[in-house]
């Protein structure tokens, strides 16, 4: 009885965290804006993978659209974050008045009286789901944090790119991930993800890569079964 009530409350909770997000990304959407979509006006910081400023572990799932949208809705400039005690760790903390986001880390796990009637009965054990939430803030909430970590990414250098092109490029409606040290076009998941400006030695460059990767995007749409990115 107690592992149901267990179950039970987690799958709650659960359910009721992932609707809050859905409403606010359904909100988002209603206003004109995608959240998962690379906005290369409204960000401060290029959108990399968002990443836990302490242990330098990548958030994944919905964590991702939750801290972007943090990151796009309140003008960050990094992609860094770390919880309250974290920042403490640290040697700084978290400047007084500081709002922050929620995170969620789903897991399972086994109560050690399930081991114990698991071992007794031969079999194997059961699992029990649980979801934890964290409130995690931006370094940019943050004062007294080792230098590497307070340090903002810097915003891509949008001089780089041909006003023409940018254009050109915005008009595909292609979402355009300017971030790590490859360039490619995933068709699973719809997206080009492109290295920064800066990365080439000329700017042409990034120009006749990006093209590329979006001929792979419109091929995709136009024969979706015989085009691999690449």
């Amino acid at each position: 009885m107690a592992s149901f009530r267990a179950r039970r409350a987690s799958a709650i909770e659960r359910t009721d965290l992932y609707q809050g997000i859905t409403d606010r990304i359904i909100i988002q959407l209603e206003q004109g804006r995608v959240p998962w979509v690379q906005p290369w006006d409204s960000a401060a910081a290029a959108l990399d993978l968002p990443v836990n400023a302490s242990t330098r572990a990548r958030y994944s799932g919905i964590n991702i659209l939750i801290l972007w949208s943090a990151m796009i809705e309140r003008g960050f400039t990094t992609n860094r974050f770390l919880t309250f005690r974290q920042a403490l760790e640290l040697g700084g903390n978290v400047r007084k008045g500081e709002r922050g986001m929620t995170v969620v880390y789903a897991h399972r796990y086994t109560p050690q009286q399930e081991r114990e009637r698991a071992r007794e009965e031969d079999r194997a054990p059961g699992t029990i789901p649980f979801l934890k939430r964290y409130t995690v803030f931006s370094t940019d909430q943050c004062e007294g944090l080792p230098e590497d970590l307070s340090a903002p990414v810097a915003p891509v250098d949008r001089s780089l790119i041909l006003p023409e092109a940018d254009a050109l490029i915005r008009a595909t409606g292609a979402d355009i991930r300017i971030v790590g040290g490859e360039a490619f076009y995933v068709p699973s998941r719809d997206y080009i993800q492109i290295p920064r400006p800066e990365a080439f030695p000329e700017p042409i460059n990034w120009h006749r890569t990006a093209f590329h990767e979006l001929g792979h995007n419109a091929a995709t749409r136009i024969m979706p079964h015989g085009v691999v990115g690449s």
